[in-house]
Parts: structure tokens; sequence; C-alpha cells
């Protein structure tokens, strides 16, 4: 089985052939394959090893034991191990195709010359030092995906919350788009108008789109990659219109469990600068037919680790970032848009009824909710102001309220 080594060098691969090996066996292979000395290594199932600095490190010990079998902690093909060592090394490139540089009778042009410049290199740091989800909206999404779509097609999503001086991202509320997503592939039908209603309802709550979030399906977990290209191009894209350097991209997936279930599991990333300036600059091709899924092809000859290649590790592009969580202002309770069926005014009178017992602007603080009465509000000053009322917990004017309460008593009309 191969099982993926994750350290600040970014992804490997470590063959492992012995069906039963143990967490010793594991590290005497990191030392043979990675050339990372036993007595240097600290590994751990949790990615806050890579986050952990000076004594804070000693913390991580559920692979401190050799004898333990890795399948105890439910460590088998494709699964991540996180590393942390001292000192070194001379880390192996990525299998590419190499191009001697300025070969006899090649005729070189000046963007040629630039761009064997251009050296792909790791990001050692993220500009978000962390990224923490409500508790209630990313439940709402992962149970959504785990429960009704089995994991079986994908499904993605826009963060919205709030960025700190200190690049601390708190995510507030997903908004699902129209889309459409398969085993392998997720097409998001950006409608502009809804759009529009969702930055209103944002702007009034004092946050903004902050990331994106998306799911990988059951079939992609057999496979030997963290994102595949089309994942990368995906979240490139939306990374680079953001204009938001602590723009987070978070992957929901099944992990196998040590009792031989599957655990929901999430990650978060930022994409590299370069990833994103090399995006920006028309770097990336169009057509990734018969391209191994864990490589990007760039137009133009690049360096990495010394080499001349167009193909580019995705991993190299990929920043972790530390994941948290929090209870946020929201609640999560309302229908959820763009799902399979539509939510109507019905369920806005349901909700009404249902929370009752609450003061107004209370049954309303749901961004659900509040996207459905956009459709109904001037989205230039009543959207904004109803919102600003949520983020504030502040009473709701009485005019909001007949009106809300109008539309729950006709929901036929």
């Amino acid at each position: 089985m191969l099982v993926r080594v994750r350290s600040r060098d970014g992804l490997e691969r470590v063959k492992v052939d012995t069906p039963n090996a143990t967490v010793g066996e594991l590290k005497f292979l990191i030392q043979s394959q990675l050339q990372v000395p036993i007595a240097s290594q600290i590994l751990s199932t949790n990615q806050n090893l890579l986050l952990a600095k000076g004594n804070s490190i000693q913390q991580f010990k559920d692979m401190e034991d050799p004898k333990i079998p890795l399948s105890s902690l439910g460590i088998g093909h494709g699964h991540i191990v996180f590393l942390s060592y001292e000192g070194e090394r001379s880390v192996a490139g990525p299998q590419v195709n190499v191009n001697p540089s300025g070969s006899f009778g090649k005729k070189m042009t000046m963007e040629d010359l630039i761009a064997r410049q251009v050296r792909i290199e790791r990001q050692e740091k993220p500009h978000g030092v962390s990224a923490s989800f409500d508790r209630d909206a990313a439940n709402a999404f992962q149970q959504y995906v785990n429960e009704n779509l089995a994991f079986a097609v994908k499904r993605g999503g826009f963060l919205y919350g709030t960025v700190s001086e200190d690049g601390e991202v708190a995510v507030n509320f997903i908004y699902e788009p129209p889309q459409q997503g398969t085993e392998d592939s997720l097409l998001l039908f950006r409608d502009q108008d809804e759009e529009k209603q969702v930055e209103a309802i944002a702007n009034g709550l004092g946050m903004r789109r902050v990331g994106f979030i998306f799911t990988q399906t059951i079939s992609q977990g057999k496979n030997d990659y963290t994102l595949t290209n089309a994942e990368i191009r995906q979240a490139v894209e939306l990374h680079a219109e953001s204009e938001l350097k602590e723009w987070v991209t978070a992957l929901v997936k099944l992990e196998v469990n040590e009792e031989g279930g599957a655990d929901v599991h999430f990650e978060a990333f930022q994409l590299s600068d370069q990833c994103v300036k090399l995006f920006k600059e028309g770097w990336f091709v169009d057509d990734y037919t018969g391209l191994d899924l864990k490589i990007t092809r760039l137009k133009k000859d690049v360096v990495i680790l010394g080499k001349d290649t167009k193909d580019v590790d995705n991993d190299f592009f990929l920043v972790l970032v530390k994941i948290l969580d929090h209870q946020g202002p929201l609640s999560t309770t309302f229908p959820i848009e763009n799902r399979v069926s539509p939510v109507t005014l019905t369920a806005l009178k349901n909700h009404l009824d249902r929370t009752k017992h609450l003061s107004f602007v209370k049954r309303i603080s749901d961004f659900h909710l509040l996207l459905l009465l956009a459709k109904y509000l001037d989205i230039n000053e009543d959207v904004p102001q109803l919102a600003a009322h949520v983020q504030a917990r502040a009473p709701v004017p009485e005019g909001y309220q007949i009106i809300i309460d109008s539309l729950a008593s006709n929901p036929g009309n």
C-alpha cells in the first residue's frame, strides 16, 4: 500500500509492502525512502503537528509507540500521516518530463529565457494563520453530502465570514450556489442576481466571501493525490477572483477509521502566491486530457528542484491551514438553497411558527432565511438594513416584521 506523508516539504509517498506494518516499520521506511533519520521523526495523524513549534511538538504522541499497528490507527492505503523533523535533507522532485536547458540547435525566445527564471518553490506559511468554521454551518454542509449524497457526487459552496488583522479567518455561513456534481467533477452555475443578494446580506452582517469548500467522492479516496489538477484549477480561479490573500480552500472527504467505518474529515489550504500569480498570467493549460491527476501542466517550462519541466506536482501549490471551530452568531436550521427541493415561503411560515418562543431578531438570524427574504426585498437598502439588525442583535423595526409575517401568511402568493 501507499501511505502519504505530509511534512514541511509537502506531500510525499511511502511504499509499505507489509500488510500488518507497525509505526516502527513505517519510520524505517521513511528513513530509507525519504532520508529522514528515525531519531529525528515525530509522526502523527493530527495535521496540527505541522503548525506546532518548540516544545509543543512533543504533545503529539499518538504514533510514539513503534509497536502499534498502522491499522489500529486507521491508517491504510492512501491515508495521510504528518511528519515533523529537525535538520535538512534533499527532497526528490516529482516525476516530470525533463528537457535539457539550452539544448544545441534550439532557438530560445526572450519569453523562454524569462520562463526559465521561474522556479516553483513551496510556500512555507499561509497568509491566514487559521480557518475556524461555525459548527452548525459546517455540520449542515457535511451532513447533506454524507446522508443525502452519500459522497457519491461532488458538492461545493462559498464560505462567508470575517478575517482578523492577524489573519484569522472565521467562517460563519456557507452559500451553496446552483451546481451539478458528478463523481469526479463539479460545475457551478453562477447566478449573478442571487450572488448580489448574498453579498447584500454579507455586507449587512459585516462579513465577506472568504473561501470555497468542496467535497471529494468515495471513489476519489482510493487515489494518492490531495487535490486533482481540475480541483486546483477551480480553486485557484476562485481564489484569484477574490483578491483576498487569506482566501481558504476547504476540502471535505470520507476517511476510514480504526473500526473499519468512515469519518468525515475536513482539511483547509491556501493556494500559494506563486500558484495564483501563474494562473492570473495565463500559464495553466486548458486541456488536462490524459494527464496524471496529481499533476498540473503549465504552458511553459519552469524550474523545479533544478529541473526544467511543464508538469508541477499539485502539492507544490498547497499551503496547509490550521482548522478550528466556533459557535458563530447565526443559526443554520432553515432549509438551504439550491438543493433538491426549492425553498418556498411555506418553509418561512413553518420556521416562524416553530420559533415563536424566540425574539423576532433571533428567529430570522439565519443566512438561508435571509436569502429567501432577499428575493422579496430591496437588496440595496432593505436587505443590508435587516442583516445589520441581525448582526447587532437589535430589535427588528415593526415595518420589517409586518412584511415578513405577511410573506409567511401568504405562502401561495
